[in-house]
């Protein structure tokens, strides 16, 4: 099954699950629990914290829940934040999730310290149910924008595109996959 956020962020070939990581957790559970897939597919936009670049198109099976205060030692949590699928020798670039969207360049630049180089907002939600629920799971994303104090901007101006991108993407995976 192939899975997107939704609202503006949709595709012919996905079902919306809701934006964020509330919306998808609850959403997706429902979907699980009535008509469980074999496997689920994510697809969707991210920002990227410096080493991927606008329009990259990034494949990954584990996410993270870090906020930006543990970045600057200002939190913590005693809960797992990092979940993967991933059952491979190949290390993923981490997807950070969050509700919120990153703006402070400076200190977004400290994820890729912990091998976290992209956000969006449902990944980690998305793997935190396949895995309660023994699905396997994975994610494609296309970078819009860089997390920095232009985030916004550039993510409206790139989102069309990159979303064609993702079309292309998983339509090409797809076809692949088939033929096998």
């Amino acid at each position: 099954m192939i899975i997107c956020a939704g609202n503006n962020e949709t595709f012919n070939f996905a079902q919306p699950m809701g934006v964020g990581l509330i919306e998808t957790a609850m959403n997706l559970t429902r979907l699980c629990l009535f008509d469980k897939p074999e496997f689920i597919l994510f697809v969707g936009s991210a920002g990227s914290y410096g080493d991927a670049k606008i329009f990259d198109i990034i494949e990954s099976k584990t996410a993270a829940n870090i906020e930006l205060a543990f970045l600057s030692n200002d939190a913590y949590t005693p809960l797992d934040n990092v979940v993967t699928t991933n059952e491979t020798e190949v290390k993923d670039i981490v997807v950070n999730s969050s509700n919120y969207i990153s703006t402070n360049e400076v200190l977004t630049k400290n994820y890729l310290k912990f091998g976290v180089g992209i956000e969006n907002m449902e990944f980690f939600a998305v793997l935190k149910i396949a895995q309660e629920f023994n699905i396997p799971a994975g994610g494609v994303f296309c970078v819009t924008n860089f997390t920095n104090a232009n985030a916004h901007e550039d993510f409206l101006k790139n989102h069309e595109k990159a979303k064609q991108l993702l079309s292309e993407h998983v339509k090409k995976r797809i076809n692949e996959l088939t033929k096998k």
